[in-house]
């Protein structure tokens, strides 16, 4: 999956949550019981003794005939006793506090993670896996493979350098010609193999008896240049396309071609010793 489609996906995910955090804090900012009658008001009302018959027309309009110019006093105003106030009526309640808290702590751990993610594929941009690495120059490269008997591990890379055999080029234009960046390095006697086994992912150590790759996991078998010799693997080891400016030997390990079919050996190298890991060829 590239770089941009994987962007992509984050920025979908996060307008989403968005979105999910406004419906939340939306419905968590209603007052629970809005419309309803508080425990005073509902105290008040039990309390209060309403008559239920009302006065007839006659009745007002008699009482109203009847004048009196004497001042009446009006009696004691009884004080109502002191009600504590709605806890769920006054400013943020306790159910809306935690509401909020859990949306805050929610969004800021999904902006770290988001965050992180994206650190992760600019990674690239600031050197690593993933980058153009910087393999050093192409003569001190070849000399540390012969010096480490036909092998050179690079950690930076996750990759094995070894030395592609330059009679071997005619069979090797017809299989690898298609992936110019690493045929233009067996061009150079170069070819950079990705450290894991195309069959289950194991990392494939050299086997310095045999010159072949070997792999402890389930005994795949490649040689020297990756080409798949033996096991359970279905192609060769996969491998990096390389450029060379300035005499200087550089790795992309930003994309990863896939390995030769089975039965491709254009080397023609057969096992120089003891294997590693099982037996011979098969």
């Amino acid at each position: 999956m590239s770089t941009g489609i994987v962007i992509a996906i984050v920025v979908i995910a996060a307008i989403i949550f968005g979105l999910i955090v406004v419906l939340t804090t939306s419905r968590s900012s209603e007052v629970r019981g809005a419309g309803a009658l508080s425990r005073e008001t509902r105290s008040r009302n039990t309390k209060a003794n309403i008559s239920d018959a009302a006065p007839s027309g006659r009745e007002v309009e008699a009482q109203a005939a009847v004048r009196s110019t004497a001042v009446v006093k009006a009696g004691p105003v009884e004080l109502a006793p002191w009600v504590a106030p709605d806890e769920e009526a006054l400013g943020v309640s306790r159910r809306m506090f935690f509401n909020r808290a859990t949306v805050t702590l929610l969004s800021v751990s999904v902006g770290a993670f988001g965050a992180s993610i994206v650190g992760f594929l600019w990674k690239g941009a600031e050197g690593g896996f993933g980058s153009k690495i910087n393999a050093g120059k192409i003569d001190d490269v070849v000399q540390l493979i012969r010096q480490n008997k036909g092998f050179l591990y690079l950690s930076e890379a996750r990759a094995w350098v070894t030395e592609y055999p330059k009679d071997a080029l005619g069979k090797g234009n017809a299989i690898y010609g298609g992936q110019a960046p690493v045929f233009s390095g067996m061009q150079a006697g170069i070819v950079a193999l990705y450290q894991k086994c195309p069959h289950l992912g194991c990392r494939v150590p050299e086997c310095k008896s045999s010159q072949w790759f070997e792999c402890p996991c389930h005994g795949s078998q490649y040689n020297r240049v990756g080409e798949k010799k033996g096991g359970p693997a279905p192609r060769g080891m996969d491998r990096f396309g390389v450029s060379i400016a300035n005499g200087v030997l550089t790795i992309d390990t930003g994309a990863v071609f896939a390995g030769p079919s089975i039965g491709v050996n254009t080397t023609g190298q057969e096992a120089e010793g003891p294997h590693c890991v099982g037996g011979g060829e098969h």
